[in-house]
C-alpha cells in the first residue's frame, strides 16, 4: 500500500515536470533519460552562442559515467524528496534566479544532478572566483608534498621569490606572508593608474613593458610601486593581488611550474582533463579567476575537501593545511559579502541553522552563482553553477536542500 501511494506520488510529480518543459530522469526504463551533452562544435565555440536547453534536465538517480564519480539514487523520506526536487523545479523555472546546474553528493555519491538553460554535463562552466579556493588547495597540495611547511605560511612571501630585487621594494614588503595573502590581507596599495596599466590586454602593452611583467617581474612591479605596507593597509580587502602572490610563490616552489603541477598534482589525480585555466600576463596561471570546469568535476574538488584532502585512499592535500584552511580566520567586510560569512584561506564559512541546530558549511564562491558547498557532518556536497546576477540562491538552498538530509 506504501510503495502503491509512493508510485503515484511519483507518477503526479513527473508529470508536473513534464507539463511544465522539464525532464526527469532515474533508473527505470520509462526514463531512460541522459543528461545533456554539449556538441563538439558546442564545446569549441563561445559558452554565450550555446542554445539554451529546451528542457531542464532532473534526475534524482544519475547515471554513471565511468568519469570516476560513483552515482547512487536519492533516497529520502518522501516529503523531503518531494522539497528538493520541487525546488530543481522552481530553478528550471528561473525562480531563483539564472543558473546552469545544480549536483547533489550525499555520503559519498552523486544522487541528485541537474541542468538548467544553458547547462551541459561535458561543458566546462566559468568559475570566477571560485579558482581562489583552488588556488587554495594547490597550496595545500605544496605542503603534503613537502616543497612547503605550514610554519612557511608565516614567513615573508618574498623569501620565496628569489628573482626579486629587495632594494627596490616598499616598505614594509617583508610583512606580506602567505597567510596574510590568503586571507586577502596581503595590503599592497597599488594606485588605480597603475592598477589600470597592470590589467591591460597584452597587445595594448609594449614589448618592453611585457618583457618586464613576465614571471616573478609582475610581483616586483607591484612591491616597487605600492605605497608601504602597514598594520593599517593589511586589513581585509578582497581581491587586491592577494591570489597572485599565492600562485607566484607555487610557481616558484614546485617542478616545472605552477602550470604543470595544477594538471599532475591536482587535477588529473581527480580524473579532470575537460578544464581550462588561462595565464595572467605574468605568463603563470592566474590565481583567482579565469578557469573553466564542469559541474561534476566541481564535485570532485568538494568531495577533496569533504574527505580532508583524501582521494580514493590517497592523501592529496595536506590535512593539517586544510584544518586551517576552512577554519573562521577573519571577517570578510565587502559590501556584498553576507555578514553571516566568515573567511579562512580562499575559502567561505558559514552555520547553516536547522531547528536549533547550526552545521557548519565551507564555500569556493565565485560570481554569478558558482558555488562548491560541503557540510562534512551531513556528508553532504551541493555544487551550483549559473550567470545570475544577484546570486542569492545560497539562502534557498541551506533553507530548503540541506534540512532534506537531515
Amino acid at each position: 500500500m506504501g510503495n502503491s501511494i509512493n508510485l503515484k506520488k511519483a507518477m503526479v510529480l513527473v508529470t508536473a515536470l513534464s507539463l511544465s518543459g522539464t525532464t526527469m530522469a532515474n533508473n527505470d526504463s520509462q526514463f531512460n533519460h541522459t543528461a545533456p551533452v554539449a556538441t563538439q562544435k558546442e564545446l569549441q565555440g563561445r559558452f554565450w552562442d550555446l542554445s539554451e536547453l529546451d528542457k531542464a534536465f532532473i534526475s534524482a538517480a544519475p547515471q554513471d559515467m565511468k568519469d570516476g564519480t560513483p552515482v547512487g539514487k536519492l533516497a529520502l523520506h518522501s516529503k523531503n524528496q518531494d522539497v528538493v526536487m520541487q525546488f530543481a523545479q522552481e530553478v528550471a523555472n528561473k525562480k531563483h534566479g539564472d543558473y546552469t546546474s545544480m549536483l547533489i553528493s550525499h555520503q559519498g555519491k552523486l544522487v541528485f544532478e541537474s541542468y538548467f538553460l544553458r547547462g551541459r554535463v561535458n561543458l566546462p562552466h566559468d568559475q570566477a572566483s571560485a579558482v581562489k579556493g583552488y588556488t587554495s588547495l594547490l597550496l595545500g597540495r605544496t605542503i603534503q608534498l613537502g616543497y612547503l611547511t605550514m610554519t612557511d605560511l608565516h614567513k615573508p612571501l618574498v623569501n620565496f621569490l628569489p628573482e626579486l630585487d629587495a632594494k627596490k621594494f616598499t616598505q614594509g614588503a617583508q610583512n606580506i606572508t602567505l597567510h596574510k595573502a590568503l586571507i586577502m590581507s596581503g595590503g599592497l596599495q597599488i594606485s588605480e593608474d597603475k592598477a589600470k596599466e597592470l590589467s591591460r590586454n597584452q597587445n595594448e602593452l609594449s614589448s618592453k613593458t611585457l618583457k618586464k611583467l613576465k614571471g616573478q617581474g609582475f610581483i616586483q612591479e607591484l612591491l616597487e610601486h605600492s605605497q608601504p605596507i602597514t598594520d593599517e593597509s593589511q586589513q581585509y580587502r578582497y581581491g587586491n593581488y592577494n591570489p597572485t602572490l599565492v600562485m607566484q610563490v607555487i610557481d616558484a616552489v614546485v617542478p616545472g611550474g605552477a602550470e604543470q603541477f595544477i594538471k599532475k598534482e591536482l587535477l588529473n589525480k581527480l580524473g579532470i582533463t575537460n578544464f581550462t585555466w588561462a595565464n595572467a600576463i605574468s605568463g603563470l596561471p592566474e590565481g583567482g579567476w579565469r578557469a573553466s570546469m564542469t559541474s561534476r568535476d566541481m564535485l570532485k574538488l568538494a568531495q577533496l575537501v569533504k574527505n580532508n584532502g583524501k582521494w580514493q585512499g590517497e592523501q592529496l592535500i595536506s590535512q593539517h593545511y586544510l584544518n586551517k584552511a576552512m577554519q573562521k580566520l577573519i571577517r570578510p567586510v565587502s559590501d556584498w559579502i553576507p555578514k553571516h560569512y566568515s573567511y579562512g584561506y580562499f575559502w567561505y564559512q558559514t552555520d547553516i541553522n536547522v531547528k536549533g541546530k547550526n552545521y557548519n558549511a565551507n564555500i569556493a564562491w565565485g560570481g554569478g552563482g558558482q558555488r562548491l558547498i560541503i557540510i562534512k557532518e551531513l556528508d553532504l556536497t551541493v555544487v551550483i553553477t549559473g550567470y545570475d546576477r544577484e546570486d542569492t540562491i545560497f539562502d534557498q538552498i541551506a533553507q530548503r536542500v540541506v534540512p532534506a538530509f537531515i
